[in-house]
């Protein structure tokens, strides 16, 4: 009996000693050092798990989408540190995988050095900006050696968003301030020396982009450049640079076609929106413009160029306070043709140029242009229904065409721009400009030439 007791009780001993051993195992983990250690160690790149973009509230909206979040791969996030390996790393990852994200995350700054990000990849791959992206503080700040024309440039994409609530900071105050640029100079003149500045964001022979509800701000040079791509979709976009900010352009197109502008608030130093040579089927609608240069064809034909631009449309938009409304120029001696422009529905608040085309542009640093004969051949172009205010400083209208390439077919409907200061009505500009009034527009443009001219560059046309 003794021995059963004896024996019951060395077993009752065993088992509470194994159970507190278990018990200790699975709890004793706070305050190790093996697990402080952790948060020192660089874990290797690895993709975050499958989940969805996240918005500045962290909700998902796409369950099927793989996120690459550059923090993930290093990305420190404090505006100081350079994460452009780990975006390079994130991007690289992504670009494998189908309707991959490559996330920016809410509530960091992310400091870039100039990079280009290569396609091709696989489709749906979106460039979620949720944090700050900005690249190095000013000229000095670059990287020796490396191109002064471009920060961050994509390349031979297929098929990508760039999207999100986040901001992209261009720091562009420093390249601004350099002698070279023209409101630094003495009565506008600039002064010799390195001038190079970087365009922000650029999208190089790349298609079916998707570019929306991002704000961006005091790009060194142009916000927005796309070079060579088509099917390009712009919306919801808010670009703001100071208005003395020198080739700030928001927006510009070159050898670009198909083309969607919308829906977008810019103001800046330059054009709100320039088109370049080569680009065709652009639409821009619901923009506000201003204070800036306006929307832009051109300039175009510099150097004796050849330039061709048709089937642009501007409508339903406000430009204000601007030293141009919508605007056409080329320089002289060049050659190719502007055709099937339409301008409509355009409210004008105290804009200096409402209307303007101006074959003798000429940006040559307060040095005169040499007169060349040949020019780019401007034809079929309406302005309809653009009304407003215009800057007594200048005439409300101004067509100012070549004296050996006149400009053909403008057509007039519905114009109505008066001073905005005072009661004196300006009388609009003309030079060899041929066209159709279709209804009484203000002030009257008894200046534009009724038929078509005795002769027409044919030859120049057909080569567009």
């Amino acid at each position: 009996m003794d021995f059963t007791k004896i024996f019951f009780l060395i077993f009752h001993f065993i088992l509470l000693s194994f159970v507190c051993s278990v018990h200790g195992r699975l709890y004793d983990y706070p305050n190790v050092p093996r697990f402080r250690a952790l948060s020192q160690i660089s874990l290797p790149p690895s993709p975050a798990p499958e989940g969805a973009p996240e918005t500045n509230n962290g909700k998902n909206s796409n369950d099927s989408a793989a996120i690459f979040n550059v923090l993930s791969y290093g990305a420190v996030g404090d505006g100081v540190t350079d994460d452009t390996q780990a975006f390079k790393m994130a991007w690289d990852a992504a670009c494998q995988v189908d309707s991959a994200i490559v996330l920016v995350p809410y509530h960091y700054s992310f400091m870039i050095q100039s990079t280009i990000f290569t396609g091709p990849c696989k489709s749906g791959l979106v460039f979620q900006i949720e944090g700050t992206i900005m690249p190095p503080d000013g000229p000095d700040s670059w990287p020796k050696g490396v191109s002064k024309r471009q920060w961050l440039v994509f390349y031979r994409i297929d098929g990508m968003s760039m999207q999100g609530g986040g901001l992209i900071d261009g720091k562009g105050e420093k390249w601004w301030n350099l002698p070279c640029k023209p409101h630094k100079g003495i009565n506008g003149k600039t002064v010799a020396g390195p001038c190079d500045s970087p365009v922000a964001i650029r999208f190089f022979m790349s298609s079916n982009l998707t570019v929306q509800g991002l704000k961006i701000k005091n790009s060194p040079f142009f916000h927005f450049r796309f070079d060579s791509c088509h099917d390009v979709h712009i919306d919801s976009l808010y670009i703001k640079a100071p208005s003395l900010s020198p080739n700030t352009d928001g927006i510009h197109i070159e050898n670009t076609n198909d083309v969607t502008i919308q829906n977008s608030i810019i103001y800046n130093g330059d054009d709100c929106i320039s088109i370049g040579a080569g680009c065709f089927n652009v639409d821009i609608r619901n923009m506000t413009c201003g204070p800036s240069h306006g929307i832009s064809i051109g300039s175009l034909g510099i150097r004796n160029s050849r330039a061709c631009v048709s089937n642009i449309t501007v409508t339903d938009s406000t430009i204000k306070h601007s030293d141009n409304g919508v605007r056409i120029k080329t320089w002289q001696g060049g050659f190719g043709a502007v055709s099937k422009v339409t301008f409509n529905n355009i409210k004008m608040e105290n804009v200096r140029n409402p209307i303007i085309l101006d074959q003798y542009y000429c940006n040559n640093n307060n040095k005169s242009c040499a007169n060349q004969t040949s020019a780019v051949y401007i034809s079929d172009v309406i302005y309809s229904n653009i009304k407003g205010t215009y800057d007594v400083r200048s005439p409300p209208m101004r067509l100012a065409c070549s004296d050996s390439v006149p400009c053909t077919n403008l057509t007039f409907v519905d114009v109505e721009l008066y001073p905005a200061q005072g009661q004196k009505i300006i009388e609009p500009y003309c030079w060899n400009a041929y066209g159709d009034l279709r209804s009484l527009t203000i002030p009257p443009v008894f200046c534009l030439l009724e038929g078509k001219p005795q002769s027409l560059p044919s030859n120049d046309v057909d080569q567009c």
